[in-house]
């Protein structure tokens, strides 16, 4: 392990941004006009008002025997669950068993189905048909083996490759044609009377239904990746006023195996990935006497964190790790780091692995985003410019940036397998995975993670490219300590 002090510059920057005797960290705000815009609208802007909250669970069917083959299967109806796509919906089931869900729509393709009737087992009412919840429609495309597609369409199918979001056949656009449907399902989904809803569906569609709940357009598709039998969680609270309900996107793409195992990312192999690790839960101030947060040290539930997301990346050959140099994020990254090295001597590795380990200046997080007073939302929304806290979580903002930067240079633009773990608070890494999407500082109340939590950025073009999200807030590995997907909103705790 080697953990390389910061330069002279940054930690001169540091100790500007800090008050004398260590109490809360401060970072100096840009101007308003300093701040990206995005073009697009404001999550749930075009969603119908609630009069109490709802959460949805999407969840992709199970593994098809055209998904198995390798097939375009689009809204075909021909496809059916296999062996392997039967066990993980029945594993899904059980993930979901302690759910009291009101309702559960689904697509009434066959493979669909057959998943949304493992789940919903036994219970009493029916489910919801909805054709709009069918897999995208790709026309000509549909039936055949994806090197059939190539040969075949050449040109066309490369823009489906390359660029979907206006991608043409047939005389039609696809993609647009499939994100006008997930926002007339929206309007059915969050129409009925239920607080906590399940839609099965696929995975293209189960992409728009995040995407447009959150106001993202079709240059998301292939962005926000649903693996077989994923789960991902929306919750929707009403606004005063009766306007657009603010969504959170709790969880995105919980599957039923482990999300660092080997694989592709929207159907696309990679070699660079981000692994962004948020610290175990601390002590707080009380507890240890100290005026600044940044000083609390992992209590027990911390340590246990720290250490189940180490087991987790056993598996994955860490190549670099970063982290605040707060004691929290510190002490969980050294976890990793240890348990990283040790990889021969616990029978991951046949050899011993060295692992790099910096302290980046630009994860710290202030001292006033330590405590789980006030949620980012409840900030981000206050609208108040002079406020203190909207002007710290502006300077947290602006911090991101240059964070995602250095990132993003560690992945190195070659072609060497390159596994990158980022070690933070949810805060910051809140504001890394917003940097990710490009999108505005608004966006930030948007997402949920968890102390312990893990979330993956996969990069099939390098670190030039877009960055795909695998998952976020993945808790699975904790065990008895996971944060259940059901668990209800009720005793959801914000930030």
């Amino acid at each position: 392990m080697l953990l390389l002090a910061p330069s002279p510059a940054a930690a001169a920057a540091a100790a500007r941004r800090r008050k004398v005797g260590g109490s809360a960290l401060r970072v100096r705000c840009s101007s308003v006009r300093e701040l990206e815009r995005s073009p697009n609208p404001r999550p749930g802007e075009r969603l119908p008002p609630l009069r109490e909250a709802k959460r949805v669970v999407l969840v992709r069917h199970g593994q098809s025997t055209w998904n198995a083959e390798g097939r375009i299967q689009g809204s075909s109806d021909i496809s059916v669950l296999t062996p392997k796509g039967e066990s993980q919906a029945e594993t899904s089931r059980l993930m979901l068993l302690s759910d009291s869900f009101d309702a559960c729509f689904t697509s009434p393709l066959a493979r669909s189905r057959r998943t949304a009737e493992i789940i919903w087992a036994d219970r009493d009412d029916d489910l919801i048909p909805d054709s709009d919840l069918r897999e995208i429609d790709l026309y000509s495309f549909q039936g055949l083996l994806k090197n059939e597609g190539k040969e075949r369409y050449g040109v066309i199918y490369r823009q489906w490759q390359k660029n979907a979001a206006n991608f043409s056949i047939d005389g039609h656009y696809p993609v647009r044609e499939l994100w006008d449907r997930a926002q007339n399902c929206w309007e059915r989904i969050l129409a009925h009377e239920g607080k906590s809803v399940l839609v099965v569906a696929h995975n293209a569609v189960n992409q728009a239904l995040v995407a447009s709940s959150l106001g993202l357009g079709t240059e998301y598709f292939r962005i926000l990746l649903q693996s077989n039998c994923g789960a991902s969680v929306l919750d929707f609270t009403p606004q005063a006023g009766g306007g657009p309900p603010a969504v959170c996107l709790n969880r995105l793409n919980q599957t039923p195996n482990s999300p660092v195992a080997s694989g592709s990312s929207a159907g696309r192999k990679t070699s660079k990935r981000i692994i962004l690790a948020c610290q175990g839960a601390t002590q707080n101030s009380a507890e240890i006497g100290v005026s600044g947060m940044g000083y609390a040290p992992l209590n027990m539930l911390g340590i246990i964190q720290s250490q189940k997301t180490a087991e987790l990346l056993l598996d994955q050959k860490v190549n670099g790790i970063l982290c605040s140099p707060q004691v929290a994020a510190f002490d969980t990254a050294t976890t990793i780091c240890e348990v990283q090295e040790a990889a021969d001597c616990l029978g991951a590795d046949c050899v011993p692995r060295y692992v790099e380990m910096k302290k980046l200046l630009e994860l710290e997080i202030d001292d006033a985003f330590q405590t789980k007073q006030k949620s980012f939302g409840e900030i981000a929304q206050s609208g108040w410019l002079g406020s203190m806290e909207y002007k710290t979580l502006e300077g947290l903002w602006n911090q991101s940036k240059a964070a995602w930067q250095a990132l993003l240079n560690e992945l190195q633009d070659d072609t060497s397998e390159r596994i990158l773990v980022v070690v933070g608070h949810p805060g910051i890494n809140l504001a890394l995975i917003c940097r990710c999407l490009d999108l505005t500082m608004d966006y930030m109340s948007s997402f949920h993670l968890d102390d312990g939590s893990i979330s993956v950025i996969d990069f099939p073009d390098g670190p030039k490219g877009r960055g795909v999200v695998r998952c976020t807030n993945y808790t699975a590995h904790l065990g008895r300590w996971s944060i259940p997907i059901t668990r209800t909103m009720e005793t959801d705790e914000e930030f």
